[in-house]
């Protein structure tokens, strides 16, 4: 019909980001679906995560508080007139321990469009003393909030890579 608003453009392709981390599939998989292990590398930097509630099943939901900390994420919050603490919510679609968490993202934060889902696919694959962590999201509703996404997880990926050398730092002391 005519007088219908048009669809949000969205990229048509799937986005795939990859890391290999120097510890065990078990050991990414606890820092994934641990309430601890979330809080400690999930926010994106001048953020913090508290998990409120995490039912490991699929069906199952994560749902945490993000809250800007950082002036520079406080002050984007403000001037994009977004709260600085929001409650997001992922339902998980399948959980195959320790290779596959997949999820659902209830998109709901964006001043001005509706809430919509977008899904995440995690694969952990063990090799040697390593694991290939290959996430794999679906678009956002425009191009600048794809590319925010894209941003926030390799953000996200670097701190789990810091965590991961911390406690690897933590082990070797005698």
């Amino acid at each position: 019909m005519a007088n219908e608003p048009a669809a949000p453009k969205t990229p048509s392709t799937n986005i795939r980001i990859e890391r290999t981390y120097p510890t065990s599939a078990e050991e990414v998989w606890r820092l994934w679906t641990t309430s601890d292990g979330i809080e400690s590398w999930w926010a994106p930097d001048g953020f913090t995560v508290e998990v409120r509630k995490l039912e490991l099943r699929p069906g199952g939901e994560l749902v945490y508080a993000m809250t800007a900390t950082g002036s520079e994420q406080v002050e984007f919050m403000k001037g994009a007139g977004m709260p600085l603490t929001t409650e997001a919510r992922k339902t998980f679609t399948e959980l195959t321990q320790p290779t596959r968490i997949a999820y659902r993202s209830l998109i709901d934060f964006v001043p001005g469009v509706d809430p919509y889902q977008e899904l995440t696919v995690v694969d952990l694959t063990p090799s040697g003393d390593s694991v290939r962590v290959v996430m794999t999201m679906e678009p956002l509703h425009d191009e600048v909030w794809t590319q925010r996404l894209v941003m926030g997880r390799e953000n996200e990926l670097n701190n789990l890579a810091r965590v991961i050398d911390r406690q690897h730092a933590g082990m070797k002391r005698p």
